[in-house]
């Protein structure tokens, strides 16, 4: 008993402590309005009878999955998607209403949940359709299931030639009703290519396959689709990327853009820990990989790759301080970093440091730094917003 009180104290102390000292350096800042003016541009452009569903998987693609999904309902949004179960139990947890897609599956074992938090499920095994079914008809319900079909993304789904097969295979098992067909697009982002066509016609083909025995509505489009091919959006449109600011062709697609039609929510804020003088021929950070040349002013930031911040990055990136460009000198560490800060005049430990985001007439987005990775915007805005504390602006 005398253990269990140390333990018991031993937590409450914790998370006392956490409580009072939660602030890190480093601050993910979302602006909740970006989000708001990004699912309304995409509603207006799919039109006012397309049902958008917004993809909020990957906690909000690192903006805060719950915080993104409640914005996103304040613009009228009332359909959602994320990858798995968990991610949708929290959502409703949250109070988030409307229809939760879970789009990756679920373990038969919890088909119990799906059922309890009113999710809608995507299937694409007949093994998944009998564990709902059981539990339908232990429950006396009937649920609705959408299923997955493999175009041409070489990932989950049923070929379009199965559909028709696998349709007939779960149409006798108690409790099940086909509500939906979905599909997914590999290079919907890049308007030129000739297979989102092809996919689209194969995804309609097997739709058709199915005659008078599906009265459910049918989804393809994702975010390239819905900027890209509007012949394609069928019933309902599954925006990602675009709902945090990004078109999903990087850089070179956002010049397409009229400004202001997607802005990126997501900024991502340090400061200056020390800022030092180093002579030339200083060798910066592990592995000696930059020697300075001449006379060096340096600044010290608390950013590493524990923050999510690349060290593909080393000797490459830019930050903003004092609104101008500054360059990452020397390999980044797991929490710091070095800048070259020699034309900058009164800095001082704590001064602001914008690693993402806009600082005075300077701007560096998430398609730049991965340009600079080598990567997506997708993945820098997941790493960045899951390993730093958020901070939302109303």
């Amino acid at each position: 008993m005398a253990e269990r009180k140390i333990i018991f104290s031993l937590i409450i102390f914790s998370l006392f402590v956490t409580g009072m000292y939660n602030n890190s350096f480093n601050c993910i800042k979302v602006h909740c309005k970006a989000l708001e003016n990004n699912y309304t541009f995409i509603q207006k452009t799919a039109g006012a009878g397309i049902p958008v569903m917004a993809m909020v998987k990957a906690d909000g693609y690192g903006h805060g999955m719950v915080m993104a999904a409640k914005a996103f309902e304040r613009a009228g949004c009332a359909t959602f998607g994320v990858a798995e179960l968990c991610e949708a139990v929290l959502l409703r947890q949250a109070g988030i209403p409307g229809d939760i897609y879970v789009t990756i599956g679920f373990s038969e074992e919890d088909a119990g949940a799906i059922f309890q938090y009113d999710l809608i499920p995507v299937i694409y095994s007949y093994e998944a359709a009998q564990a709902l079914s059981k539990k339908a008809a232990a429950l006396g319900q009937k649920i609705g299931v959408h299923v997955k079909v493999d175009s041409g993304m070489g990932r989950l789904g049923l070929f379009p030639t199965d559909l028709s097969t696998f349709v007939d295979s779960i149409s006798g098992l108690p409790g099940i009703e086909i509500a939906g067909v979905m599909s997914h697009f590999p290079e919907s982002d890049n308007p030129a290519v000739k297979s989102t066509i092809k996919n689209f016609e194969m995804f309609s083909a097997a739709c058709r396959g199915l005659k008078n025995r599906f009265a459910g509505i049918s989804h393809i489009a994702n975010s390239g689709a819905v900027l890209n091919f509007p012949d394609t959006y069928c019933d309902m449109v599954r925006a990602g990327i675009a709902l945090y600011g990004y078109h999903p062709a990087g850089r070179v697609g956002s010049l397409k853009l009229d400004a202001g039609n997607l802005i990126p929510a997501m900024s991502f804020v340090s400061r200056i820990l020390q800022v030092k003088t180093v002579p030339a021929g200083t060798w910066i950070s592990y592995g000696h990989t930059c020697q300075t040349e001449q006379e060096t002013r340096l600044a010290v930031l608390p950013v590493g790759y524990e923050d999510g911040y690349s060290r593909l990055l080393s000797n490459r990136g830019q930050v903003l301080i004092q609104g101008h460009r500054v360059p990452i000198l020397g390999r980044i560490c797991m929490n710091m970093c070095m800048v070259d800060v020699s034309g900058l005049e009164g800095l001082k430990a704590g001064d602001e440091v914008i690693l993402l985001g806009r600082q005075g007439q300077e701007n560096i987005t998430a398609d730049e730094i991965a340009a600079e990775m080598g990567s997506i915007s997708y993945e820098v805005l997941c790493l960045l917003g899951n390993n730093n504390q958020r901070k939302y602006i109303e």
